[in-house]
């Protein structure tokens, strides 16, 4: 880690995201969907349709301003990259599902290589 001027380490924040390796579908119905669950009916038929077997690892539903794995952005309080984004990133996700542009974000790891 690189140090400040009074010899501190400093943690450097990413600036951008980097989603190399990772397909993004951005879905904008044109009714206003009702809630998370029928999102992720959504989200997981692109995922049936792009992967066939997956896992969803991570998402956020910005209604209720839950996130899953749960707590996982207090540790990037101030930090440009959420938390479910550096989750599922970091654990493999190749496809991302955005809808209604960051109101719902699924972020699926295929199981079949």
């Amino acid at each position: 880690m690189p140090e400040n001027d009074q010899n501190e380490m400093v943690c450097l924040i990413p600036r951008s995201v980097d989603y190399s390796g990772v397909e993004i579908v951005e879905l904008q119905p044109q009714s206003p969907l009702n809630d998370y669950l029928q999102a992720m009916k959504f989200a997981n038929a692109v995922a049936d349709e792009k992967l066939t077997d997956y896992m969803l690892l991570s998402w956020y539903d910005r209604d209720r301003d839950y996130e899953s794995p749960q707590h996982s952005s207090e540790c990037h309080q101030g930090s440009a990259v959420p938390g479910y984004v550096d989750y599922g990133l970091n654990h493999g996700a190749r496809l991302k599902v955005d809808i209604e542009h960051g109101r719902f974000v699924f972020f699926y790891l295929p199981l079949n290589g």
